[in-house]
């Protein structure tokens, strides 16, 4: 609300009078010419003012973990982009050729993984078979030696039988070189079976050796399975390097920097594109340390630049830094701000205002109007016989130009706003200006 001020004018005319033709004097001292104004309500509030500058939201200069000749830039500084839009791409043509390559070796590995793994069950079945086979081979020896034993005491018994037969004459000769015959007969048809025995306790230790040849044959199948796994890890490398040599915008934004062009190389996390998000910028301001208390996460604040002119923003304080800024005692403050019509543009310069106290329909006055005596504040009235009146006050809110005044003023009291060096309580005063009329908060 402006303040208006308005003026009287007193005209004190010192004339001459003929009175039998004589000039009268005016008696005591010439009155002093002071300005004046009324008191009037209205809000009065005290701030501070903190320099900002505009940020991006969010900023990003993009590159590639990946070398190499950068094959296109598709965007210019300016550009309008789309989170996930395509801005340049690194010559991959070399990775792409390794890749071909190691697929084949999965290829092949895949194909030994699956020989091996349908190999090993028919292997370890032939071993098993193996190994029951030589079993009943020895199983099978050495009932043959248990029977030839047999046959050989039954022999043995005949043949002891006939030589004593034959010496009583009950037996003939050849009864008993028959017996004689079976008896010899079956003493080599025993030494055979026990010789069989061995060979067969041989073949059976053989077969049961050779079924650990399974795990062998598992070995094997491990050692394709992890070739099979680090030629697919390869293929994955690759196509990873392969998609990092594109670069992709993060987020919606607008390109505000392109550092290389078609044919240069770029080098590891060389810098190639900038992207920055301004639809929502964040202005940053530095808080003293003793302001710090009238700022804080929701404070409303306004702001302006002279980027902008003429253009008053508002909006809220989105968070304050818990440390300092390196080496000062200032602690960063940020405002969010939707920024429609990319009106605000990142590095602008503002002025940020921060409300610290209120005091909604108070009486004000000039700051001029202010005394500071001996016995504290006080203001300058003008009464209706043109003398001024000295009447004390409390001095409440001030700003540059206003005061809060708390005392035996009200709204419309004429105040003196300049004070000659002479004025005191009870001197005659001559107000330039019109008549002052109460003014309206």
């Amino acid at each position: 609300m402006k303040v208006r001020a308005f003026a009287f004018t007193a005209i004190v005319v010192f004339g001459t009078a003929a009175c039998g033709g004589g000039a009268k004097k005016p008696e005591g001292p010439p009155p002093l010419a002071v300005d004046v104004t009324t008191a009037h309500r209205q809000d009065i509030s005290t701030s501070i003012t903190l320099d900002g500058q505009v940020v991006p939201l969010f900023q990003s200069t993009l590159s590639t973990p990946e070398s190499g000749t950068v094959s296109a830039v598709l965007v210019n500084e300016g550009d309008r982009v789309t989170k996930g839009q395509l801005l340049a791409t690194l010559d991959a043509s070399q990775l792409e050729a390794q890749l071909a390559a190691n697929k084949a070796t999965v290829d092949q590995s895949e194909a030994r993984l699956r020989g091996s793994a349908v190999q090993a069950p028919i292997s370890s079945q032939q071993y098993s078979s193996a190994v029951d086979q030589a079993r009943q081979q020895l199983q099978s020896a050495e009932n043959t030696v248990r029977v030839d034993a047999a046959a050989l005491a039954n022999a043995q018994l005949v043949y002891d039988s006939n030589e004593q037969l034959v010496k009583q004459g009950y037996v003939s000769q050849t009864a008993a070189e028959q017996a004689r015959a079976s008896y010899v007969s079956a003493q080599q048809a025993l030494a055979s079976a026990r010789q069989a025995v061995p060979a067969a306790q041989a073949a059976l230790v053989t077969a049961q050796k050779n079924t650990q040849q399974t795990q062998i044959d598992q070995s094997t199948i491990a050692q394709n399975r992890a070739a099979l796994e680090e030629a697919q890890a390869n293929v994955k490398l690759l196509q990873v390097q392969i998609a990092q040599s594109s670069i992709y915008a993060p987020f919606d934004g607008v390109v505000t920097q392109r550092l290389l062009d078609p044919g240069a190389y770029a080098g590891p996390n060389q810098a190639i594109v900038q992207v920055s998000h301004v639809d929502q910028v964040y202005i940053n301001a530095n808080v003293p340390d003793e302001s710090l208390g009238y700022v804080h996460p929701n404070t409303p604040v306004r702001f302006t630049s002279q980027s902008v002119p003429g253009k008053v923003f508002n909006g809220t304080i989105f968070d304050v830094n818990a440390v300092p800024t390196t080496g000062t005692l200032s602690y960063r403050a940020r405002v969010r701000y939707e920024n429609e019509g990319d009106t605000l543009r990142g590095g602008m310069l503002v002025s940020l205002l921060v409300q610290k106290e209120r005091h909604p329909d108070a009486i004000v006055v000039p700051r001029s109007a202010i005394f500071q005596g001996d016995q504290g504040a006080s203001v300058f009235t003008v009464g209706s016989d043109n003398k001024a009146k000295m009447i004390p006050v409390q001095v409440g809110l001030q700003t540059d130009t206003l005061s809060e005044v708390i005392g035996d003023v009200h709204p419309g009291t004429v105040v003196i706003t300049t004070r000659p060096d002479a004025l005191q309580d009870g001197s005659v005063v001559a107000v330039s200006g019109a008549a002052p009329h109460a003014a309206a908060p």
